[in-house]
């Protein structure tokens, strides 16, 4: 199988040095499409998506990103971890990158970045995805994944574990996926997912889904309880020209649980489809 990976690399941007993974490049067909820049969620280092980079990279030029805190990006006591921080990253690497045309996608906290990103209204920002994004906020319902299962399990990390340590958390896992993420964990700073955590029962997530400006697509996840019907149909009511499809057999860890169903989501959104079967012909 050939891989669509090229390279991993930091920059400057928004003051910080930001760690990211680029999958596919700019040549050929891409060229004609906007980039996309993969934003993970709460406890995922960008390599943790490194699956996912693979597949968009057949059809895009394509960044993961490691989130202030994850990974290898920056991370420190006296970083600013609120979620403004981090959309005026993405809104930074961008532009750093000098990109003409991209499209956000982000799962998860990931969601939220980009949601709050898209109101920075940054030059060249074409589309956005938000895949299972937590709604919780002020007034709202909790987020259903409780704290204690990160703390603990990055705890773990930071002593050293493998993928047998990792499988009391993430259960339906493979091997393979628990082994990266007994590797990467610990690289994630538990004062930036304390600060991500509280943000979700205080930022409200909804306001800013309500007020993007560019083409929207919300997947959700069958299951896991992080996007109910009624989400969705205030979401859409909100912003009615946002897409919408739920992807069946898949909890809130969507390309984990059914790969398949999330590449087929996206259709033809981002200019092109996506499927595991075009990463592994294609052309870097």
């Amino acid at each position: 199988m050939s891989s669509t990976f090229l390279y991993g690399a930091n920059i400057a941007a928004n003051g910080i040095r930001q760690h990211y993974l680029r999958y596919g490049g700019a040549g050929g067909e891409r060229a004609k499409r906007a980039a996309v820049i993969v934003i993970p969620g709460i406890t995922s280092p960008a390599v943790t998506w490194g699956f996912v980079g693979e597949v968009f990279g057949a059809s895009f030029d394509t960044y993961v990103i490691d989130v202030r805190g994850r990974g290898l990006s920056e991370a420190s006591g006296t970083l600013d971890y609120s979620l403004d921080a981090q959309a005026d990253d993405v809104v930074a690497l961008a532009a750093a990158l000098g990109l003409e045309r991209f499209a956000l996608v982000g799962h998860s906290m990931g969601a939220r970045i980009a949601a709050r990103a898209a109101l920075r209204a940054p030059r060249g920002l074409a589309s956005v995805v938000l895949v299972d994004p937590p709604v919780s906020g002020p007034g709202r319902r909790e987020y259903p994944g409780k704290l204690p299962w990160y703390i603990d399990s990055m705890a773990l990390a930071r002593q050293g574990t493998d993928a047998e340590g990792m499988r009391a958390f993430c259960p339906t896992w493979t091997e393979e996926e628990l082994q990266l993420r007994a590797e990467w964990l610990h690289t994630c700073d538990e004062r930036a997912i304390l600060a991500s955590y509280e943000g979700f029962h205080t930022d409200d997530f909804h306001a800013d889904a309500a007020k993007l400006h560019v083409p929207s697509l919300l997947i959700t996840a069958e299951r896991g309880d992080v996007v109910r019907d009624e989400d969705v149909a205030e979401l859409q009511r909100a912003t009615p020209a946002m897409q919408h499809v739920r992807v069946p057999n898949a909890g809130h860890m969507i390309p984990w649980d059914n790969a398949a169903g999330f590449y087929e989501a996206f259709g033809a959104f981002l200019g092109a489809p996506l499927s595991q079967r075009s990463a592994e012909a294609a052309i870097i």
